[in-house]
């Protein structure tokens, strides 16, 4: 039997150890989560993302009453990027959550479409995406590279 272990690298920050950068890109996050049409879950996500050409976009989750076709920010914020600037690849992404009724802010990260989403930016422009996701307690969880997320990606239908 052949055993494969795979090791995450994830940082684990305090506001103040972030670049101004990354506190504007959270900082957006959070005030496009207000914006978040999430009338069934009640979980409000905003993502922005920072790309090589300088743009910051963002987005929050739009859900459906035809469940499950809503859409995740992340989803949204990368389908946006890639239609409007296809020639510039995603730097920083990142997201915030917050409960409906609730102060503090969700521990949050991609789903598994968001995973894939994110993974298949990265194999289109061959450059890793580092990502924030803001937690509880207000530390930052930052992640350089989707394979830390999803260490058995998919991403050849070649083989």
């Amino acid at each position: 039997m052949e055993k494969i272990e795979e090791r995450s690298h994830i940082e684990v920050l305090e506001l103040h150890e972030l670049s101004d950068e990354e506190i504007m890109l959270l900082e957006r996050a959070k005030a496009v989560s207000k914006q978040s049409y999430s009338p069934y879950s009640g979980f409000h996500v905003g993502a922005a993302v920072l790309l090589e050409n300088g743009e910051l976009l963002q987005s929050s989750n739009q859900e459906n009453v035809s469940f499950p076709t809503g859409v995740c920010a992340e989803r949204l914020v990368l389908g946006y990027a890639g239609a409007n600037f296809p020639d510039s690849a995603p730097v920083i992404l990142g997201v915030v959550a917050q409960r409906e009724g609730e102060e503090s802010w969700a521990g949050v990260s991609p789903c598994g479409i968001c995973r894939q989403t994110i993974n298949e930016s990265e194999v289109r422009f061959g450059k890793p995406v580092t990502m924030l996701f803001l937690r509880p307690d207000e530390k930052v969880f930052r992640v350089k590279g989707i394979r830390n997320l999803l260490p058995l990606k998919f991403d050849d239908l070649k083989s």
